[in-house]
Parts: C-alpha cells; structure tokens; sequence
C-alpha cells in the first residue's frame, strides 16, 4: 500500500452507505430506525447479533432484519473468517443461520486476508455463500487484496481503520471497493461510492452511525 501514500481521497459524486451497525436493537431502537429510514441511500446493513449468528434466533434482530428488507435493503449476514483459519463448516453454518433466522440475502464475510495464497479457500466459500441465497457477496479484507478476489464477490472492502490514516492514502478506487473509515469528522468524505465513515473509536467503533444518519436527541 505504500505506493499509494501521500494523498488525501476525493469523495464519488454518488455515495451510497455500507453500514456495519453492531448494536441490539432493544439498546438502540431510534438508531436503527434512522437505519432503516435511510433506506434509499443505502447499499445494505450488516447484520452482527453476536459476532455472527449467534447460538439461537435473536427476535429483536429478526424483527429490524424484517423492517430493512421491507424497505428494500440488502441485509448481509455477518460472518467471522479469521483470516482464512476459521473451517469452512463453521463460516457457511453462520450464514444458513442468519438466513434462516434473520431473512439475510447477502454476506459479510471478516477478517479476509489479501494474499493470493488464500484463493482456494474463499472461493469455495463465495460458492458456499451463494448457495446458501447470498444474492450479494462482500468480502471485507481491509486492505487492498491481490487480483484474484475481485471474480469472488460483488464488494470488496478495500480499507478499514481510522480516518487519520486513510485521509494519507491515495487508494485505488472503482465501483466494486468499498472503503469503511471510523474516528472521522462529520464532514469526512470516503473517496469510494460504497463506503461508511463513523465518528466511533476504539475497540469498537462500529456502535456507532455515520453522522448523517444520527437521529435528533
């Protein structure tokens, strides 16, 4: 990444929001109704009850899974991969469950390493995915993967990490990057049309919306 260093992304004329909203809805009611409301700007909603699936159906996720689909949002069911060490049983039984449970049509596949040595292995999880109904695929790698990913999924997430860092790169961007920046301001600007820029830090900044979505207090 390094050749692309030194400078600072220009924002797409057309943005449209990935959002990786890890909170329960019983916690958080006005914020996924702001999700939810925003529905026509979105690209879809990860879906995370308990860093995957979880043990059993949750029925306050099925219930906002249902008002975003209802709204004509993807709902991608997110699943931990662990750098390709996760088994491959366990990565596809995540997403059966949030199909099942949670109406899911899309996957989230984490922790995705870039190198091409992993190949083999997430393409048999790309078909594994779609078998399982994921009519869209997005694989986050957060950083720039090699080539060979891009025939895999539909999204790739091109970078992930603070907005200090990414405001100093000069990223490749194309309509299938998607790029998911936290620590940011309110006028932070992702350069991809997917993206998703949030004010949250530390070790879980995704409990956090992006600042247009933020309903009144």
């Amino acid at each position: 990444m390094d050749s692309f260093l030194n400078a600072s992304p220009s924002p797409s004329p057309n943005p449209s929001l990935l959002v990786p909203f890890y909170e329960h809805p019983a916690d958080r009611p006005e914020d996924w109704a702001a999700v939810v409301a925003a529905a026509p700007v979105l690209y879809g909603v990860v879906l995370n009850p308990a860093s995957g699936a979880g043990p059993a159906a949750d029925p306050a996720f099925a219930e906002v899974a249902a008002r975003l689909r209802d709204a004509g949002v993807r709902v991608l069911g997110y699943a931990d991969t662990d750098y390709g060490r996760r088994p491959h049983a366990e990565v596809v039984a995540d997403l059966v469950r949030h199909r099942d449970w949670y109406g899911a049509d899309g996957a989230f596949l984490d922790q995705v390493p870039t190198e091409p040595s992993a190949l083999p292995h997430y393409r048999r999880l790309a078909v594994a995915a779609r078998a399982a109904g994921a009519r869209t695929l997005v694989l986050n790698h957060g950083a720039h993967p090699a080539p060979g990913y891009e025939a895999l999924a539909d999204l790739l997430v091109t970078f992930e990490g603070p907005w200090d860092s990414y405001r100093a790169l000069d990223l490749p961007v194309a309509d299938h990057y998607c790029h998911l920046v936290y620590a940011a301001p309110a006028d932070a600007r992702p350069a991809t049309s997917v993206h998703c820029a949030v004010p949250g830090t530390g070790a879980h900044p995704w409990g956090t919306l992006p600042h247009t979505l933020e309903p009144a207090r």
